[in-house]
């Protein structure tokens, strides 16, 4: 993360010096001779973007009280793989669950009543999720 935040102040540093060459370009052209202000406030911006990324990514490195193993080269890919939780790959509530926040948003884009069938069938989803491992065949 260290080696991130130090190419971000580099890329900062690289979008403010393009930003000074482009507009003294741009007051040298002979045809203009004037600021191109979207090119020049865009470059800027960039920069700013970069400096924030550099600023957030280097915090977070120094929080984080040392080198994750991701940053090391001697490290292992199961180093870095910690254990995130149960998850069962049968399960078909999730799909079922977005189809119901699908319903949802087409009633908002399209018709109010069909939210009505979608929260409903959003809640009967959720609750098929929670309770999956408590009937049926994978019960605990």
């Amino acid at each position: 993360m260290r080696a991130n935040a130090i190419l971000f102040w580099i890329l900062s540093a690289f979008f403010i010096l393009s930003a000074i060459v482009y507009t003294i370009w741009n007051l040298l052209d002979p045809f203009h001779q004037r600021v191109e202000w979207v090119g020049t406030v865009a470059l800027v911006l960039s920069a700013v973007l970069a400096a924030f990324l550099a600023f957030y990514v280097g915090r977070s490195h120094a929080s984080q009280g040392g080198e994750l193993p991701e940053d090391r080269l001697d490290a292992n890919i199961d180093d870095g793989d910690p254990e995130l939780g149960h998850f069962s790959p049968w399960s078909w509530w999730p799909v079922s669950l977005a189809f119901g926040a699908g319903l949802v948003i087409l009633g908002l884009a399209v018709g109010f009543w069909i939210c009505f069938i979608g929260v409903a069938f959003s809640l009967i989803c959720i609750v098929g999720w929670v309770y999956e491992y408590y009937r049926g065949y994978f019960a605990r």
